[in-house]
């Protein structure tokens, strides 16, 4: 009835307001009557020439238009969200892909689906798909995670692990290091229960390069990386989190591991009973997003399905 008030209000004529609504005057009339007997007020002073608002009339033109553009914004976002367009996804990650695949996706998703509100939280791989199955987070982005039972998983990103060093290290002054090279150094790693299958992954790829790594857990990446501009210590850490810190720290470098490379993998999760159309909008844009970067090689790519899950 408030759509009736107000196109009468604004024209002050029944017969136009009619020809606006596309229905008769003679319905138009009965709706303006009953919305006034349900008010116990008139709304409006007619005349055979001359419609005008009552007192409560103009009080309640104001409420009206405010009543019906909240209605309007309620009604958009719900079919947006139902097409996945609008929502909000809680995206757990571990922390060292905050500063380039975070980064790359975030802003994937604020193109693709720019009503979507994407909650961030940091969390160990190791707690990724808990967390997704537990419903403490919609998305999760991890580094080799434990496959779970009812979380859905996919490869987001494959990349190479470098190496930082303080650039008085004697290695600082290659381009990259062989990694049988580092057999008399102390490796700094994240602690095997944060990430355990990315440990053993470089340990393995150690051990048959022919190095028994001496290991010094990276509790505390700040702190411990420090250490490398006093100490004679290797950090083993994926690529871009690698030249991330290089770039943003004073004397640290980053160098590639080559002979063998050590091939780090993200991964994305979801639960499998999610039927979020945003989480399955989300997908997508992180499988463009993955396309587009290069993240993974031809044969490991998923296209888009513009689907939710």
């Amino acid at each position: 009835m408030l759509r009736y008030f107000l196109a009468v209000a604004e024209e002050l004529h029944f017969g136009r307001a009619a020809a606006r609504l596309y229905i008769s005057q003679p319905s138009l009339s009965t709706q303006i009557q009953k919305l006034e007997d349900s008010l116990g007020t008139p709304l409006f002073v007619r005349t055979s020439r001359h419609v005008e608002l009552t007192l409560a009339g103009r009080a309640l033109l104001d409420e009206a238009r405010l009543v019906l553009a909240t209605m309007e914004r309620a009604v958009e976002r719900v079919r947006l969200a139902g097409a996945g367009l609008a929502g909000t996804v809680r995206l757990g990650y571990a922390p060292p892909a905050s500063f380039e695949t975070l980064a790359l996706l975030l802003g994937a998703v604020s193109e693709d689906s720019p009503n979507v509100t994407v909650v961030p939280s940091e969390h160990f791989s190791a707690e990724v798909p808990a967390r997704v199955l537990a419903g403490d987070i919609d998305v999760g982005i991890a580094l080799h995670p434990e496959r779970m039972s009812g979380v859905e998983s996919e490869p987001l990103r494959v990349e190479s692990v470098a190496a930082v060093l303080g650039e008085s290290h004697p290695f600082a002054a290659r381009r990259s290091i062989r990694l049988s090279e580092l057999a008399d150094e102390t490796l700094l790693l994240f602690p095997r229960e944060l990430a355990p299958a990315y440990y053993d992954r470089i340990i393995a790829a150690c051990e048959r390069a022919g190095v028994r790594p001496r290991v010094t857990a990276l509790r505390n990446p700040a702190a411990s990386l420090a250490r490398l501009l006093t100490v004679r210590e290797v950090g083993l850490i994926p690529a871009s989190f690698a030249f991330h810190l290089a770039e943003a720290q004073e004397r640290i470098v980053a160098r590639h591991v080559v002979r063998p490379k050590i091939l780090a993998e993200w991964s994305i999760l979801w639960s499998a009973d999610s039927s979020s159309a945003a989480v399955g909008r989300l997908l997508d844009t992180a499988r463009r997003c993955a396309s587009e970067n290069g993240w993974l090689p031809e044969r490991r790519r998923i296209p888009a399905t513009s689907a939710g899950r």
